[in-house]
């Protein structure tokens, strides 16, 4: 059966725990000691960390270390995956997405995803774009048109495809499906993007152009970004979390993590991956 088990319990903190529970409380994603189990494997291990808002946080580490995870567990997708549970929290604007009688889809709506492969809807590239927005109960063509048209611009497309608007979605190239999936996201109104590796199965050209758009988004988003590039990472992060065997070893910003790292399991991944 699908589905994920929560455990409640009293969370033990030690000295300064009130400070810690004030900057979860006030970032815009707080996770406090989140475990993730896949049946009886162990894949996030006390994740505690804040994420501040309208800056890209960067999600790095070695393949299998929970970064696709994380993002999972942060809009809920992982309760699709049979045998996983979580304990701990994850607020976001301070509420616990996990508590009893929060409506997943409002928490999947505040969180656009954008996967490794672009994944366009068999449909045309208004449709595409006008999708959640109709789900969501819109029906003024007049207001269709003004969302589909605002967010290809803002993913960088609506120079691109404006004169075939109706045609299929398929038609385009992988670079500009991407960006259109990007829209398809932003369509919905959300306030969090997750980017699960959006760039991997791109040529430079169109990964570069993903990366500019992104640089510009994060004026009214907040974005976590996984990546196993750690040169992208370095020009692209505000901020960077550093997974490595399912537990957060290192997070801080960019620049002092790429110039002053603590701890020596970071210190020997930046040494091998730049």
């Amino acid at each position: 059966m699908n589905g994920i088990e929560r455990s409640d319990g009293i969370l033990e903190r030690g000295p300064g725990s009130q400070g810690a529970r004030v900057e979860l409380a006030e970032s815009h994603i707080g996770v406090e000691r989140l475990n993730l189990f896949y049946k009886d494997h162990l894949a996030l291990k006390e994740i505690t960390v804040a994420i501040p808002d309208r800056q890209i946080t960067c999600v790095i580490g070695p393949s299998g270390c929970g970064k696709t995870s994380l993002l999972k567990c942060l809009n809920r997708l992982i309760e699709l995956v049979d045998g996983a549970r979580v304990s701990g929290r994850v607020l976001v604007d301070g509420v616990d997405i996990y508590a009893p009688g929060v409506d997943v889809t409002y928490i999947r709506k505040k969180m656009g995803l954008l996967s490794q492969r672009p994944a366009p809807l068999p449909m045309s590239i208004y449709d595409n774009v006008a999708y959640g927005p109709r789900i969501h109960g819109i029906r003024s063509r007049k207001r269709l048109d003004e969302l589909v048209e605002r967010n290809l611009r803002a993913a960088g497309l609506w120079e691109e495809v404006e004169d075939r608007l109706k045609s299929p979605a398929s038609r385009l190239s992988i670079g500009q499906q991407q960006r259109l999936c990007l829209a398809r996201g932003l369509a919905v109104e959300p306030e969090i993007i997750l980017a699960d590796e959006p760039t991997s199965a791109l040529d430079p050209l169109s990964a570069k152009r993903i990366i500019e758009i992104f640089r510009q988004l994060k004026q009214n988003y907040t974005v976590i970004w996984v990546t196993h590039n750690l040169r992208q990472a370095r020009g692209l992060a505000d901020n960077v979390l550093f997974l490595y065997l399912g537990e957060l070893v290192e997070y801080g910003p960019a620049e002092r993590f790429f110039n002053r790292p603590q701890d020596p399991r970071t210190i020997g991944y930046l040494q091998e991956g730049l």
